[in-house]
């Protein structure tokens, strides 16, 4: 089975192949270019270099956040037009999800952090569970660093781009609790989207293009603004 990943919900964008449980390919790059401009030119370039056309994938998979907004957008609807166009199943994954799933052999628990701004990460916490899975300790929230690291009870891995942001104030809640596993680990690896995929495949997830869902967490600005301006959300 050949499938087709992508992480666009956080700024290192990341494309994959699969080939059942071998990864064929993978680019992930942080770039400054927005992600409706280079995620087409990743899908393609990888597809060239592996040999694959894209009519050849039978399975497309995408985070679903939280993350971006805008990027969690852009990745969605354009595998969704790639799977709905084609016919072929597409698997949602979440990002903390797929940021955790490379300390699954490990024994130590894990909570991925990703910048939310304003102050906050999206955060959740994991522990392997001794087969090569994770177990969902929290589940995805956003909050201030503090209150993440109030969740420690015991020396955790922290990944993520938010562990970047907010390393110090981390370190000062944490001190030894807190666990640095090192720059190769601070991004979402698109291979790792795929075995997240083909975990949530062999549980029975949703595969219907039209049914996969986002998960932001946090309402956008958009809909903040709009339930400030709404008769129910004015302040007297």
């Amino acid at each position: 089975m050949k499938m087709l990943a992508v992480d666009t919900s956080t700024p290192s964008g990341s494309v994959a192949l699969l080939d059942g449980d071998a990864l064929v390919a993978e680019w992930t790059l942080l770039s400054g270019r927005t992600h409706n401009r280079r995620l087409l030119d990743g899908v393609d370039r990888i597809l060239a270099e592996a040999g694959w056309a894209l009519e050849e994938v039978d399975v497309f998979a995408v985070t679903t956040g939280p993350g971006s907004f805008t990027g969690i957008r852009i990745g969605l609807s354009t595998m969704k037009a790639m799977a709905w166009a084609l016919g072929k199943p597409l698997v949602g994954v979440g990002t903390l999800a797929a940021l955790a799933a490379p300390f699954s052999v490990g024994s130590r628990a894990v909570c991925p952090v990703i910048d939310a701004r304003k102050n906050e990460v999206y955060a959740a916490l994991y522990r392997p569970d001794g087969t090569g899975g994770l177990l969902e300790e929290r589940a995805p929230a956003v909050l201030a660093p503090e209150k993440i690291a109030a969740w420690m009870t015991e020396k955790t891995y922290l990944c993520g781009d938010g562990w970047s942001a907010y390393r110090d104030r981390f370190r000062s809640a944490l001190g030894d609790w807190a666990v640095d596993p090192g720059a190769g680990f601070h991004t979402v690896r698109a291979g790792f989207v795929g075995r997240c995929a083909l975990e949530n495949m062999r549980a029975g997830a949703e595969t219907d293009p039209m049914r996969i869902l986002p998960l932001y967490v946090r309402p956008s600005e958009a809909e903040l603004h709009t339930t400030a301006l709404s008769p129910s959300g004015a302040s007297s």
